[in-house]
Protein backbone atom coordinates (compact mmCIF):
# COMPACT_ATOMS: atom_id res chain seq x y z
CA UNK A 1 0.00 0.00 0.00
CA UNK A 2 1.24 3.47 -0.86
CA UNK A 3 -0.46 6.82 -1.15
CA UNK A 4 0.50 9.89 -3.19
CA UNK A 5 2.47 12.48 -1.25
CA UNK A 6 0.17 15.52 -0.88
CA UNK A 7 1.42 18.84 -2.29
CA UNK A 8 2.92 21.39 0.02
CA UNK A 9 0.84 24.45 0.94
CA UNK A 10 1.04 27.30 -1.53
CA UNK A 11 3.36 30.20 -0.91
CA UNK A 12 0.33 32.49 -0.81
CA UNK A 13 -1.26 30.43 1.98
CA UNK A 14 1.98 30.38 3.96
CA UNK A 15 2.35 34.14 3.51
CA UNK A 16 -1.17 34.71 4.82
CA UNK A 17 -0.69 32.48 7.86
CA UNK A 18 2.71 33.99 8.69
CA UNK A 19 1.36 37.55 8.51
CA UNK A 20 -1.61 36.72 10.71
CA UNK A 21 0.38 34.86 13.36
CA UNK A 22 3.16 37.44 13.40
CA UNK A 23 0.66 40.26 13.75
CA UNK A 24 2.17 42.30 10.93
CA UNK A 25 0.86 43.45 7.59
CA UNK A 26 1.16 40.87 4.84
CA UNK A 27 2.93 43.35 2.60
CA UNK A 28 5.75 43.62 5.14
CA UNK A 29 6.42 39.90 5.10
CA UNK A 30 9.04 38.09 3.04
CA UNK A 31 9.02 34.29 3.17
CA UNK A 32 11.33 31.66 1.78
CA UNK A 33 11.31 27.90 1.99
CA UNK A 34 13.91 26.25 4.21
CA UNK A 35 15.51 23.29 2.45
CA UNK A 36 15.79 21.18 5.60
CA UNK A 37 12.88 19.33 7.16
CA UNK A 38 11.45 16.00 6.08
CA UNK A 39 8.15 15.86 7.91
CA UNK A 40 6.98 19.43 8.46
CA UNK A 41 7.67 22.16 5.95
CA UNK A 42 9.66 25.10 7.29
CA UNK A 43 9.61 28.70 6.09
CA UNK A 44 11.84 31.62 7.05
CA UNK A 45 9.82 34.77 7.74
CA UNK A 46 11.37 38.25 7.51
CA UNK A 47 9.85 41.67 7.96
CA UNK A 48 8.73 41.35 11.58
CA UNK A 49 10.56 42.76 14.60
CA UNK A 50 12.90 39.77 14.55
CA UNK A 51 13.62 36.88 12.18
CA UNK A 52 11.00 34.15 12.50
CA UNK A 53 10.28 30.61 11.37
CA UNK A 54 6.88 29.21 10.40
CA UNK A 55 6.57 25.44 10.60
CA UNK A 56 3.66 23.82 8.82
CA UNK A 57 2.52 20.29 9.62
CA UNK A 58 1.63 17.71 6.96
CA UNK A 59 -2.04 17.22 5.98
CA UNK A 60 -4.36 16.33 8.84
CA UNK A 61 -4.97 12.80 7.60
CA UNK A 62 -4.35 10.00 10.15
CA UNK A 63 -3.65 7.52 7.35
CA UNK A 64 -0.43 9.33 6.46
CA UNK A 65 1.09 9.25 9.92
CA UNK A 66 2.42 6.85 12.48
CA UNK A 67 0.24 6.77 15.58
CA UNK A 68 2.78 8.93 17.44
CA UNK A 69 3.02 11.53 14.66
CA UNK A 70 -0.60 12.52 14.19
CA UNK A 71 -1.06 16.14 15.32
CA UNK A 72 2.20 15.95 17.21
CA UNK A 73 2.99 19.62 16.48
CA UNK A 74 0.28 20.50 19.01
CA UNK A 75 2.45 19.04 21.78
CA UNK A 76 5.45 21.17 20.90
CA UNK A 77 4.62 24.63 22.38
CA UNK A 78 4.29 23.25 25.92
CA UNK A 79 7.56 21.32 25.59
CA UNK A 80 9.38 24.44 24.38
CA UNK A 81 8.02 26.41 27.33
CA UNK A 82 9.08 23.68 29.77
CA UNK A 83 12.59 23.46 28.35
CA UNK A 84 13.07 27.22 28.31
CA UNK A 85 11.97 27.42 31.95
CA UNK A 86 13.97 24.49 33.29
CA UNK A 87 17.17 24.35 31.20
CA UNK A 88 19.64 26.49 29.28
CA UNK A 89 19.18 24.36 26.15
CA UNK A 90 18.92 26.72 23.14
CA UNK A 91 15.27 26.12 22.22
CA UNK A 92 13.36 28.74 20.23
CA UNK A 93 10.47 30.64 21.76
CA UNK A 94 7.12 29.68 20.26
CA UNK A 95 5.26 32.93 19.57
CA UNK A 96 1.99 31.60 18.17
CA UNK A 97 0.44 28.36 16.99
CA UNK A 98 -2.77 27.35 15.29
CA UNK A 99 -4.66 24.11 14.86
CA UNK A 100 -5.77 23.69 11.24
CA UNK A 101 -5.13 27.30 10.29
CA UNK A 102 -7.84 28.44 7.83
CA UNK A 103 -5.37 29.53 5.16
CA UNK A 104 -3.44 26.26 5.31
CA UNK A 105 -5.88 23.61 6.50
CA UNK A 106 -2.96 22.36 8.60
CA UNK A 107 -1.45 22.89 12.02
CA UNK A 108 1.32 25.45 12.18
CA UNK A 109 3.49 27.29 14.67
CA UNK A 110 5.50 30.48 14.54
CA UNK A 111 8.72 30.75 16.50
CA UNK A 112 11.85 32.83 16.74
CA UNK A 113 14.66 31.99 14.35
CA UNK A 114 17.81 31.07 16.19
CA UNK A 115 21.22 31.91 14.70
CA UNK A 116 23.26 29.31 12.87
CA UNK A 117 22.62 26.64 10.29
CA UNK A 118 21.96 22.94 10.52
CA UNK A 119 24.99 20.83 11.31
CA UNK A 120 24.03 18.64 8.34
CA UNK A 121 24.83 21.63 6.07
CA UNK A 122 28.25 22.32 7.55
CA UNK A 123 30.47 19.73 5.94
CA UNK A 124 33.46 22.07 6.16
CA UNK A 125 33.66 22.09 9.96
CA UNK A 126 36.89 20.60 11.26
CA UNK A 127 36.95 17.68 13.68
CA UNK A 128 37.65 19.83 16.73
CA UNK A 129 34.69 22.13 16.08
CA UNK A 130 32.39 19.20 15.35
CA UNK A 131 33.43 17.46 18.55
CA UNK A 132 32.73 20.63 20.50
CA UNK A 133 29.20 20.79 19.09
CA UNK A 134 28.47 17.17 19.96
CA UNK A 135 29.90 17.71 23.44
CA UNK A 136 27.44 20.57 23.92
CA UNK A 137 24.58 18.43 22.60
CA UNK A 138 25.45 15.87 25.27
CA UNK A 139 25.54 18.50 28.01
CA UNK A 140 22.14 19.83 26.91
CA UNK A 141 20.53 16.42 26.63
CA UNK A 142 21.66 15.56 30.14
CA UNK A 143 19.63 18.56 31.36
CA UNK A 144 16.64 17.44 29.32
CA UNK A 145 16.74 13.94 30.77
CA UNK A 146 16.80 15.43 34.28
CA UNK A 147 13.25 16.71 33.72
CA UNK A 148 10.78 14.04 34.79
CA UNK A 149 7.06 13.68 34.29
CA UNK A 150 4.15 12.21 36.19
CA UNK A 151 3.84 9.22 33.88
CA UNK A 152 5.29 7.48 30.85
CA UNK A 153 4.39 8.29 27.26
CA UNK A 154 3.42 11.35 25.23
CA UNK A 155 2.31 14.46 27.14
CA UNK A 156 -0.57 16.81 26.53
CA UNK A 157 -4.25 16.73 25.55
CA UNK A 158 -3.47 15.69 21.97
CA UNK A 159 -1.32 12.72 23.02
CA UNK A 160 -1.76 9.58 20.90
CA UNK A 161 -2.03 7.29 23.93
CA UNK A 162 -2.87 7.51 27.61
CA UNK A 163 0.07 8.08 29.92
CA UNK A 164 1.11 4.88 31.69
CA UNK A 165 2.23 4.27 35.27
CA UNK A 166 5.34 2.31 34.27
CA UNK A 167 7.70 2.20 31.31
CA UNK A 168 7.19 -1.48 30.34
CA UNK A 169 3.47 -0.79 29.88
CA UNK A 170 4.12 2.43 27.94
CA UNK A 171 6.63 0.79 25.63
CA UNK A 172 4.34 -2.20 25.14
CA UNK A 173 1.62 0.18 23.99
CA UNK A 174 4.02 2.04 21.69
CA UNK A 175 5.33 -1.26 20.30
CA UNK A 176 1.84 -2.58 19.64
CA UNK A 177 0.59 0.62 18.03
CA UNK A 178 3.63 0.76 15.77
CA UNK A 179 3.05 -2.81 14.64
CA UNK A 180 -0.60 -1.98 13.90
CA UNK A 181 0.56 0.90 11.69
CA UNK A 182 3.02 -1.32 9.82
CA UNK A 183 0.41 -4.01 9.29
CA UNK A 184 -2.11 -1.37 8.16
CA UNK A 185 0.20 -0.16 5.40
CA UNK A 186 1.04 -3.67 4.22
CA UNK A 187 4.56 -3.67 5.64
CA UNK A 188 3.89 -6.78 7.74
CA UNK A 189 1.47 -9.62 7.25
CA UNK A 190 -0.80 -10.32 10.19
CA UNK A 191 1.29 -13.26 11.39
CA UNK A 192 4.52 -11.22 11.12
CA UNK A 193 3.09 -8.41 13.25
CA UNK A 194 1.87 -10.99 15.77
CA UNK A 195 5.35 -12.53 15.92
CA UNK A 196 6.91 -9.13 16.64
CA UNK A 197 4.33 -8.51 19.35
CA UNK A 198 5.09 -11.88 20.95
CA UNK A 199 8.81 -11.12 20.78
CA UNK A 200 8.39 -8.20 23.16
CA UNK A 201 6.27 -10.22 25.55
CA UNK A 202 9.00 -12.87 25.73
CA UNK A 203 11.57 -10.27 26.70
CA UNK A 204 9.40 -7.94 28.75
CA UNK A 205 11.21 -8.87 31.96
CA UNK A 206 14.27 -6.98 30.69
CA UNK A 207 12.23 -3.76 30.80
CA UNK A 208 10.91 -4.30 34.31
CA UNK A 209 13.19 -2.03 36.27
CA UNK A 210 12.98 1.24 38.14
CA UNK A 211 13.52 4.06 35.64
CA UNK A 212 12.25 7.61 36.05
CA UNK A 213 10.03 9.08 33.28
CA UNK A 214 12.69 11.32 31.74
CA UNK A 215 11.88 13.88 29.07
CA UNK A 216 13.26 12.64 25.75
CA UNK A 217 13.79 14.44 22.44
CA UNK A 218 13.69 11.33 20.21
CA UNK A 219 14.91 13.03 17.02
CA UNK A 220 18.40 14.37 17.68
CA UNK A 221 20.41 14.26 14.47
CA UNK A 222 22.57 16.65 12.47
CA UNK A 223 19.63 18.40 10.80
CA UNK A 224 18.10 19.34 14.16
CA UNK A 225 21.33 20.76 15.59
CA UNK A 226 22.10 24.40 14.76
CA UNK A 227 25.64 25.76 14.92
CA UNK A 228 27.60 28.77 13.75
CA UNK A 229 30.79 28.66 11.76
CA UNK A 230 33.16 28.75 14.71
CA UNK A 231 31.70 25.49 16.03
CA UNK A 232 29.28 26.83 18.64
CA UNK A 233 25.97 25.02 19.03
CA UNK A 234 23.12 27.56 18.83
CA UNK A 235 19.96 25.48 18.72
CA UNK A 236 18.39 22.10 19.35
CA UNK A 237 15.22 21.89 17.28
CA UNK A 238 12.10 19.81 16.53
CA UNK A 239 10.71 18.68 19.88
CA UNK A 240 7.39 17.42 18.53
CA UNK A 241 8.40 13.76 18.98
CA UNK A 242 9.23 14.29 22.65
CA UNK A 243 7.94 11.90 25.28
CA UNK A 244 8.60 10.83 28.87
CA UNK A 245 10.34 7.49 29.19
CA UNK A 246 13.55 5.50 29.43
CA UNK A 247 16.63 7.48 28.29
CA UNK A 248 18.00 4.27 26.78
CA UNK A 249 15.51 4.58 23.91
CA UNK A 250 16.93 8.05 23.23
CA UNK A 251 20.41 6.53 23.19
CA UNK A 252 19.30 4.05 20.52
CA UNK A 253 18.13 6.94 18.32
CA UNK A 254 21.46 8.69 18.89
CA UNK A 255 23.28 5.50 17.89
CA UNK A 256 21.16 5.20 14.75
CA UNK A 257 21.65 8.86 13.79
CA UNK A 258 25.41 8.94 14.34
CA UNK A 259 25.28 11.32 17.32
CA UNK A 260 26.51 8.78 19.87
CA UNK A 261 30.18 9.70 19.46
CA UNK A 262 32.79 10.01 22.23
CA UNK A 263 32.43 13.81 22.36
CA UNK A 264 28.69 13.49 22.99
CA UNK A 265 29.29 11.15 25.91
CA UNK A 266 31.96 13.48 27.29
CA UNK A 267 29.33 16.19 27.44
CA UNK A 268 26.55 13.94 28.69
CA UNK A 269 28.60 12.45 31.50
CA UNK A 270 27.84 9.31 33.44
CA UNK A 271 28.42 5.72 32.45
CA UNK A 272 26.16 4.00 29.95
CA UNK A 273 24.62 0.71 31.09
CA UNK A 274 26.17 -2.21 29.19
CA UNK A 275 24.57 -5.04 31.17
CA UNK A 276 22.89 -7.98 29.37
CA UNK A 277 19.48 -6.45 30.12
CA UNK A 278 20.53 -3.12 28.65
CA UNK A 279 21.73 -4.87 25.48
CA UNK A 280 18.32 -6.55 25.09
CA UNK A 281 16.52 -3.24 25.61
CA UNK A 282 18.90 -1.51 23.21
CA UNK A 283 18.14 -4.07 20.51
CA UNK A 284 14.39 -3.50 20.95
CA UNK A 285 14.80 0.25 20.89
CA UNK A 286 16.86 0.05 17.70
CA UNK A 287 14.25 -2.28 16.24
CA UNK A 288 11.55 0.24 17.12
CA UNK A 289 13.46 2.94 15.26
CA UNK A 290 14.08 0.73 12.22
CA UNK A 291 10.49 -0.43 11.92
CA UNK A 292 9.19 3.14 11.74
CA UNK A 293 10.78 3.49 8.33
CA UNK A 294 8.84 0.56 6.92
CA UNK A 295 5.70 2.65 7.37
CA UNK A 296 7.32 5.97 6.40
CA UNK A 297 8.76 4.66 3.15
CA UNK A 298 5.56 2.88 2.14
CA UNK A 299 3.20 5.73 3.02
CA UNK A 300 5.15 8.91 2.38
CA UNK A 301 7.27 8.23 -0.65
CA UNK A 302 9.23 5.38 -2.15
CA UNK A 303 6.72 2.60 -1.63
CA UNK A 304 7.32 -1.06 -0.84
CA UNK A 305 10.65 -1.22 -2.66
CA UNK A 306 12.24 1.49 -0.52
CA UNK A 307 10.73 -0.01 2.64
CA UNK A 308 12.12 -3.48 1.99
CA UNK A 309 15.68 -2.87 3.31
CA UNK A 310 14.24 -1.73 6.65
CA UNK A 311 11.98 -4.75 6.74
CA UNK A 312 14.94 -7.09 6.14
CA UNK A 313 17.03 -5.36 8.81
CA UNK A 314 14.15 -5.61 11.26
CA UNK A 315 13.73 -9.34 10.75
CA UNK A 316 17.48 -9.88 11.02
CA UNK A 317 17.65 -8.02 14.32
CA UNK A 318 14.52 -9.72 15.64
CA UNK A 319 16.06 -13.09 14.78
CA UNK A 320 18.95 -12.35 17.14
CA UNK A 321 16.43 -11.71 19.96
CA UNK A 322 14.26 -14.79 19.46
Amino acid sequence: MSVPVPPEPTECAVHTAAAELAGTESAAQAIRRCATGRYNSTWFVDGAARPLVLRVAPPDDPALHLFSEYRMMRREPALHALLRARTDVPVPEVLAHAALHPALGRDCLLMERLPGTALSDQAGLDARATAGIYREVGRCLRQVHAITGDGYGYPGPDAPMAMQKDWPSAFAMMWGRLLEDIERCGGYAKNEAAAMLALYERHRAAFDRDVAPALLHMDVWAQNILAVGDGRMTGLLDWDRGLFGDPEIEFAVLDYCGVSVPAFWDGYGGARDTSPGARVRGAFYLLYELQKYIFIRRMRGGGARDAEPYRRQAFALAGKLS
